[in-house]
């Protein structure tokens, strides 16, 4: 009995050595969050019901706004007319599973960083084929598409930067909102 436990005991005493002197990082203020189309498709998939197939996901970072003025000229977190990565941290990333097209723009199935030049009134969508970008570092060169959408205001203040995807008449809309203002990216898949 006492050999079965020695190497439990040599195990545990290791494991907690290596934790007491393993310093953790601390938790991230614009923790990293996933939407999927269609929605709760992992969840789907899991518990094995019927689910339309997996058609697009976005990765992105979900910064707060702290009673901070979140887009316009000045003393903002985000200046009108310069590019920002739909989140914090990483470039966001959105997938297509399959072949999409955005307001006429045939878009391959693949990975995209997605970034956002916004505009009070507007906001520029790029998706660009640079991956794993950390920070704000757009390479230009490798734009796969670029789009203009509406902006619009709402009633409601959103505290945390969000992306989500609705399900739409001819495909799917992502949803981008934070603070007052919302913008819908509309998305349509071959």
């Amino acid at each position: 009995m006492i050999r079965l436990l020695l190497p439990l005991l040599v195990f545990c005493l290791s494991t907690t050595a290596i934790s007491a002197q393993t310093k953790l990082p601390p938790v991230d203020k614009s923790p990293m969050d996933m939407s999927y189309y269609p929605n709760g498709y992992p969840v789907s998939k899991i518990q094995d019901k019927p689910t339309d197939p997996l058609v697009a996901r976005v990765i992105y970072s979900r910064p707060q706004k702290n009673g901070r003025t979140v887009f316009g000229n000045d003393n903002c977190i985000q200046q009108y007319g310069t590019y920002w990565r739909l989140g914090a941290n990483e470039a966001s990333e959105i997938e297509f599973f399959r072949p999409a097209n955005i307001k006429g723009q045939k878009i391959p199935k693949g990975r995209y960083t997605i970034y956002c030049i916004p505009y009070q009134t507007t906001w520029i969508i790029t998706l660009n084929s640079n991956l794993f970008s950390w920070g704000l570092h757009p390479d230009t060169s490798k734009d796969v598409a670029k789009i203009e959408i509406p902006v619009f205001n709402t009633d409601k203040s959103i505290e945390v930067f969000t992306m989500v995807f609705q399900p739409a008449a001819t495909g799917a809309n992502l949803l981008m909102a934070w603070d007052n203002v919302k913008a819908v990216l509309p998305i349509t898949f071959d």
